[in-house]
């Protein structure tokens, strides 16, 4: 069941920097916005760092990548 949990954190995650390219939110703050476990957020934020669609800014925030070849495509989860 939590591989399906990150999946659709991802997805959710997903939309919503779509929907607010400006979206800038600390670990904390996404986890409590999309009502996550640590685990299920930290694994979905990595998933999106590494197929390069966020990015970890120097002070901690998740933005969207500025990284022209970010993936548009669905993200494989992180096996574990």
């Amino acid at each position: 069941m939590l591989l399906m949990q990150i999946d659709d954190a991802v997805e959710l995650m997903r939309m919503e920097y779509d929907e607010l390219p400006g979206l800038k939110l600390t670990f904390w703050q996404a986890q409590r916005l999309w009502n996550l476990s640590d685990e299920v957020c930290a694994r979905a934020l990595q998933t999106l760092i590494e197929g390069r669609f966020l990015t970890c800014a120097a002070d901690g925030a998740y933005v969207r990548s500025t990284w022209p070849y970010a993936t548009r495509f669905p993200l494989r989860r992180i096996a574990g």
